[in-house]
């Protein structure tokens, strides 16, 4: 029973990592389309609207290969096991922080762009 746990945990896995590289893949793929749109002048982005539009795909994705590197250890884990996800956990808990962080500058700063855009001079 241990055996057949063990191998749908590791299936499982795999499908969170996928869909964590399925996410980030997607987001830089729309946000280079965007970015294009924007260059030819279909859209009005700024570069910080497009950033802002690819730092949430790149957070979303780094949740996603986080849960799989838990899921990994989730298993009769060996201490060496629990020390790599320790190391994993640091690491992209770090991004996940200063991404969240220059998201939200993003947003404020894009936010206080519309406002002064808005209000009349």
């Amino acid at each position: 029973m241990e055996e057949l746990l063990v191998e749908a945990v590791g299936y499982l896995r795999l499908v969170v990592e996928a869909i964590g590289a399925a996410v980030i893949g997607f987001g830089v793929i729309a946000t280079a389309v965007r970015y294009a749109l924007s260059l030819v002048g279909v859209l009005s982005d700024s570069n910080a609207e497009i950033r802002l539009f690819l730092g949430r795909y790149l957070a979303l994705g780094l949740e996603f290969q986080l849960g799989s590197d838990i899921l990994g250890t989730a298993v009769a884990p060996t201490f060496d096991d629990v020390k790599l996800l320790a190391a994993i956990v640091v690491i992209r808990t770090v991004l996940n922080y200063f991404l969240s962080k220059e998201l939200e500058a993003e947003r404020r700063s894009v936010a206080s762009s519309e406002s002064q855009q808005t209000t009349p001079g």
